[in-house]
């Protein structure tokens, strides 16, 4: 089955696509949409950089800007696509949107973590070799040392506790957090980050990634 992703860079996309994959979806194209800074549906802090997550994949980026996004499933579906990989996890407004309108294109949504156990998502991206880092906090409990740290183990367990502590969603599909994925085990690919800023204001910021390339693990 012909499929597009809707892919931002970040750890949920990143692994609903591996899902499909093994599912059969023919996932041959991620579309990014380049939202406006406050936006309430899509991630802000790098999806410019995308493309780079994408190539761990294998995959190819479309880049489109927010205004466009309902026109993109119905040129999507006269284009020969027949399904949309979506990395939705509890958020019922994003869900019923893109549902809405892939049902509209004559297009399937295929959304593989939509209400599954929030820990078991974290844990599942390390179980595939899934690497990814905090390129954004605004949750009460996060602060500025956050960004940049790699969602591990140690940082998992951090995760659950200001879940307990706080209600912090452990994915941050309330928009607590945000990620972006840098590297991938089983295509042995990495992203080398030359430089990053901080932008960090009152009790909320994001990490701006740059001069960013491909690498290949040496053995594979």
């Amino acid at each position: 089955m012909k499929s597009f992703a809707l892919f931002s860079g970040g750890k949920d996309s990143f692994l609903s696509i591996t899902i499909a994959q093994e599912q059969g979806f023919d996932v041959d194209l991620c579309i990014t949409i380049l939202p406006h800074e406050d936006s309430m549906m899509f991630q802000y802090p790098n999806v410019e950089n995308s493309e780079f997550a994408a190539s761990l994949l294998g995959l190819k980026t479309a880049y489109e800007q927010e205004e466009r996004f309902e026109k993109i499933f119905k040129e999507c579906g006269g284009a020969g696509y027949e399904a949309c990989v979506a990395g939705a996890v509890a958020s019922e407004f994003q869900k019923t949107r893109i549902e809405r309108l892939c049902t509209e294109a004559g297009i399937v949504l295929f959304s593989p973590l939509w209400r599954k156990s929030q820990f078991s998502i974290l844990n599942e991206l390390l179980r595939r070799g899934i690497h990814a880092v905090i390129v954004s906090a605004s949750a009460e409990g996060l602060t500025e040392e956050d960004l940049g740290h790699e969602i591990d183990e140690e940082y998992i367990q951090r995760l659950r506790n200001l879940w307990e502590k706080h209600g912090v969603n452990p994915t941050g599909e309330g928009g607590e957090f945000e990620s972006f994925v840098t590297s991938y085990e089983v295509t042995g690919r990495k992203i080398e980050i030359g430089s990053n800023r901080k932008k960090w204001t009152g009790s909320s910021g994001y990490l701006v990634l740059e001069r960013l390339r491909i690498l290949t693990l040496r053995g594979t």
